[in-house]
């Protein structure tokens, strides 16, 4: 059976994007260079950010993405909605109800819509 367990973005500066998620993920990367950053989380997940002129075949333009984190409650929503628009993150969409549960979407440097949410069943 595959394994989903590795994340890689394309983005224009490895280093600036690397500030923003290590902020955001609240670890070093375990890798840096000019052109790739890479994160290992503690759930075994990997993130890599790759410079997108040095990525082949080289990324094109279509297609759709979110990278979604999930919380415990609406209040930690909250709370990371809070502490990620202090970062200066583009707000894509503010903390709302839709039908799964409690959300909100911001924007990376490059455009990787982050999504932050918990499940209706989650309602504290």
């Amino acid at each position: 059976m595959t394994t989903l367990n590795y994340l890689l973005l394309a983005v224009a500066d490895p280093a600036a994007s690397a500030k923003l998620y290590t902020q955001l993920l609240g670890i070093p990367p375990v890798d840096a260079s000019p052109t790739f950053v890479l994160y290992v989380l503690p759930s075994g997940i990997k993130i890599g950010l790759w410079l997108k002129d040095e990525i082949e075949p080289l990324v094109g333009t279509t297609g759709g993405l979110d990278i979604s984190f999930s919380e415990p409650d609406r209040a930690a929503v909250n709370t990371t909605y809070a502490a990620w628009k202090d970062l200066g993150v583009t707000v894509l969409q503010e903390p709302t109800d839709m039908n799964f549960g409690f959300t909100f979407t911001v924007a990376d440097p490059d455009g990787h819509r982050l999504r932050v949410f918990t499940l209706n069943d989650n309602p504290a």
